[in-house]
């Protein structure tokens, strides 16, 4: 597979293909909402390590797991960290995350943070065996499934970082109170002050009492087209 080494402008750096699914401001955006004092964490559908990379950069998370299910991915992934001298710090696994708390263990992760697949299985034209649908689309896992696995790595009072479209908001709150997780935190994205969300930032605590917060907005980008100074803070500019 053809492939890229992309600068992250923070000191470290990225593989990823050439052509094909990369990461986004998504990943980025979680990341940065995703910040704690945690100790011991665990990404799930890591792809190619981008939010591990980028909070080992922004945080002083002792341990991080990742793990992702494409092999071509997960290679790059486990490059990354080696490329940035993050072995120590960063362990990749090419797994399926509905056997990670069985592989990790169980109640053993402080956090756990997820850019899942954003479409349900079934929705438009869909190549199973591509790079973009497993990323894309609920093929090699559900949401149920990510949530599940979420709540089998968690500590007692340890938080669940998710990525999501606001048409899912319903789902992920559903399956998160299904499986002990309450929603905690939440953050919209609007991409323009004058547009719709187009993402919502959610934190939820394993065993907690239901109380939900609600941020105000975060908007990307200004009338003229550049980025708001929160989006430049969040990229290090």
């Amino acid at each position: 597979m053809d492939e890229v080494l992309d600068d992250l402008q923070n000191g470290c750096y990225i593989y990823q293909p050439a052509s094909g699914f990369k990461f986004g401001i998504d990943a980025v955006l979680l990341a940065d909402f995703a910040k704690s004092k945690a100790r011991t964490a665990m990404d799930l559908c890591t792809g190619t390590g981008i939010i591990p990379i980028l909070l080992a950069a922004k945080t002083d998370i002792d341990h991080f797991d990742a793990v992702e299910i494409q092999h071509d991915m997960a290679d790059m992934a486990k490059r990354s960290v080696s490329y940035n001298g993050l072995e120590d710090r960063i362990n990749v696994c090419e797994c399926d995350l509905k056997d990670a708390p069985e592989l990790f263990g169980r109640s053993r992760y402080d956090m756990v943070t997820v850019n899942p697949p954003y479409m349900k299985a079934g929705g438009g034209l869909v190549n199973a065996g591509d790079m973009k649908t497993l990323s894309r689309h609920e093929t090699a896992c559900t949401l149920e499934d990510v949530v599940r696995a979420s709540a089998g790595l968690l500590k007692p009072r340890g938080r669940l970082f998710m990525v999501h479209r606001p048409s899912r908001l319903a789902d992920v709150f559903w399956e998160m109170r299904r499986y002990g997780i309450e929603p905690k935190l939440m953050r919209t994205v609007q991409p323009r002050q004058d547009r719709e969300m187009n993402l919502v930032l959610i934190c939820g605590i394993k065993g907690a009492r239901p109380e939900l917060k609600v941020l105000p907005p975060l908007v990307v980008y200004n009338s003229d087209g550049s980025y708001t100074k929160e989006i430049d803070t969040i990229y290090g500019r």
